[in-house]
């Protein structure tokens, strides 16, 4: 591990604002946590800092990019969720405009300030809106490769960010593809990870391993337009599906790959591991993951009485 999420993102930024002109940056004055600062101290021209008015930086926004720009908007995930929403549907959705849409401080990450920040419904509300993908890196580099393809889009790209350090997963030979990343094979259950999860499910399909249960594990960044074929197969081969998510289980990662894979007639077992439709509470990161089953040790524990 070496930089944050959220470094490896700002830095990112400012890399391809050398060579895309028309990449301009704006955030709700909390550069200094989402790390926009690497951009704005690059091209302070180019960098808005909209004060605390999240829903009035989506709308201005949309006009720059209808006016032949391509905004990239960062501020806590939560505050893009709610606070813009109706911006970011009328203005950029229902326009199809070009706009890279940052969530940082996804999930749990904004740990110590508890309900109020975290984000446990945002990729509920934003898979529901037309026109508007949806993705969620595991790691630094699919965070980098997710800006990457969001910037090659003609229509808005919802990008949801952590705050911390996570282990650095395999790196998606093509992630324009969709298809998921394998990080582990095996026959008896697929597990597939969004987001930060991937490392907490490898993790727990090795504590599986030394007790004969063969777990695949996948790093599915995709939640819209959904994941690739390997999906699928995957479970074809296993006939039972966990999916974990840093997210409500309720209309999340889970609910989009069971739309996803009943479409097709597939017949499999589900379980959804993620935060069982509660508001969650305050504290230290990694405690909070094991507090709603998203340690690796709970996801083992989970999968474990699932296969049995």
């Amino acid at each position: 591990m070496s930089d944050t999420m959220r470094d490896a993102f700002g830095k990112k930024l400012a890399e391809l604002g050398k060579t895309n002109e028309k990449l301009v940056v704006l955030d709700a004055d909390v550069s200094g946590s989402t790390k926009t600062t690497y951009f704005s101290a690059a091209f302070p021209k180019r960098f808005f800092n909209c004060g605390v008015a999240e829903g009035n930086m989506a709308g201005v926004a949309a006009g720059l990019a209808a006016a032949g720009y391509h905004p990239v908007i960062n501020a806590f995930a939560i505050f893009l969720a709610l606070k813009s929403a109706d911006q970011i549907r009328n203005d950029m959705c229902y326009n199809k405009l070009p706009v890279v849409i940052a969530g940082a401080y996804g999930g749990l990450s904004d740990s110590f300030d508890g309900a109020s920040h975290q984000a446990i419904a945002d990729i509920a509300i934003f898979r529901a809106m037309p026109n508007l993908e949806v993705i969620v890196p595991a790691d630094n580099r699919q965070a980098e490769l997710a800006l990457e393809y969001a910037l090659s889009r003609k229509g808005p790209v919802y990008i949801r960010l952590n705050r911390n350090e996570m282990p650095d997963l395999s790196e998606p030979k093509d992630f324009a593809s969709r298809e998921p990343v394998l990080l582990k094979s095996g026959a008896q259950v697929t597990i597939a990870a969004n987001g930060i999860t991937g490392a907490m499910a490898l993790e727990a399909a090795g504590i599986l391993a030394k007790e004969g249960i063969d777990a695949e594990v996948l790093s599915v960044p995709f939640v819209k337009p959904a994941a690739g074929k390997g999906l699928e197969a995957s479970v074809k081969k296993t006939g039972k599906l966990v999916t974990v998510e840093e997210h409500n289980i309720v209309a999340g990662f889970g609910s989009a790959c069971l739309e996803q894979l009943a479409k097709g007639g597939l017949r499999f077992g589900w379980l959804p591991i993620g935060i069982e439709d509660t508001f969650t509470e305050t504290g230290p990161y990694t405690e909070l993951l094991a507090k709603y089953g998203l340690s690796p040790q709970g996801i083992a524990d989970k999968v474990r009485q699932f296969i049995k």
